[in-house]
């Protein structure tokens, strides 16, 4: 490999003013159109935006959760038979 000095580097440049007018009429403005933009939201958009405002905890069906926890009558025969259905099903 042979090196033959900055032969690719450029020597000082002037400065001077970027993007001066060089005569001609200056251009026109154009004003605002309204009415050119349209927006659609879809019902899927708009399920999002209800499922955004519900509550985080559905405190209702929380306490009546823990009522029957506290009764004994929330873990039934029925209750576990499917638990471990879905839990066997989801193994196998």
């Amino acid at each position: 490999m042979q090196v033959y000095g900055p032969s690719h580097l450029h020597g000082p440049q002037p400065i001077s003013a970027p993007h001066t007018a060089r005569g001609g009429q200056a251009p026109q403005s154009v004003g605002f159109q309204a009415g050119g933009d349209e927006i659609q939201i879809s019902d899927t958009a708009r399920l999002v935006e209800l499922a955004g405002q519900l509550p985080d905890i559905r405190q209702d069906r929380v306490s009546q959760i823990r009522q029957q926890i506290a009764s004994g009558a929330y873990e039934t025969d029925e209750k576990i038979n499917l638990a471990l259905e879905r839990l066997l099903d989801e193994i196998g």
